[in-house]
């Protein structure tokens, strides 16, 4: 490794995170791998356990590296990416980032629709409507449960889905290629949200692990929602992107 040059007027710690950061986005360090121990650096370096700590603080603060008491300091599993900025379903999203999706189907029936979706559907609250419960994967790993209402009010051919093999199709694609539906927008609600026992079982994740709720209200044409999914992902594998722009700057 790059010695730490001490004649600069830089941190030794912040030395240590950039040659560590480097390492690591350059995959020099791949998910996985183990990290030397504190004592390891310091003897390497010749600097102070405090030294090490607070550079090893900052990469961890980054999602970079996981420390673990006990085993030791591993480089962090890359996170999902995906754009806000578009509406895409879960499938397209994985895919074009060269992963592999596939899902477990949980449930998939006509079932009396909730409050909140009579709300959003503007049906009335004796009206069938699908729900689809999928935990969803990515290259085999589970990334987020997903439980879908659609709107069979809006196209009763919607109700082929009941029957399809919904653990290798994609909702968005029988939109499109077989129901010809067009979306034109998503409204979406995001929060951070402390998952029940058997969501956490089912997404691998610890009791003291946070996840990403989502809420999401897709339209059709005249503002017609046909479709209300909750979504909960791990926080751990999964992040946002967003591109903002300045809109009309008063100066």
């Amino acid at each position: 490794m790059k010695k730490l040059d001490r004649s600069l007027p830089v941190p030794l710690y912040y030395q240590l995170y950039k040659e560590l950061k480097k390492k690591i986005l350059n995959s020099e360090l791949k998910p996985g791998d183990g990290l030397s121990s504190e004592f390891e650096f310091c003897k390497q370096y010749k600097i102070s356990r405090l030294t090490v700590r607070k550079a090893l603080e900052e990469l961890s603060r980054e999602g970079l590296i996981t420390r673990s008491r006990g085993r030791g300091t591993f480089v962090s599993q890359s996170k999902q990416e995906e754009n806000l900025t578009q509406l895409q379903g879960f499938t397209d999203e994985v895919e074009s980032q060269g992963q592999h999706t596939s899902s477990i189907v949980l449930e998939n029936r006509l079932v009396e629709p909730p409050p909140e979706v009579v709300q959003c559907f503007a049906i009335a609250d004796d009206t069938p409507v699908i729900f689809l419960k999928r935990l969803r994967l990515v290259d085999n790993s589970p990334m987020a449960i997903e439980s879908a209402y659609f709107n069979t009010t809006l196209n009763p051919r919607l109700l082929k889905l009941i029957q399809m093999d919904m653990e290798n199709n994609s909702v968005y694609h029988f939109f499109k290629h077989d129901l010809g539906i067009v979306l034109e927008y998503a409204d979406e609600i995001i929060e951070v949200h402390k998952p029940v026992e058997g969501d956490r079982e089912m997404l691998k994740i610890k009791s003291d692990d946070c996840a990403v709720l989502r809420r999401r209200y897709t339209y059709i044409s005249e503002n017609r929602c046909i479709e209300y999914v909750i979504s909960l992902y791990r926080g751990d594998k999964y992040k946002f992107k967003v591109r903002l722009g300045t809109g009309c700057v008063t100066k």
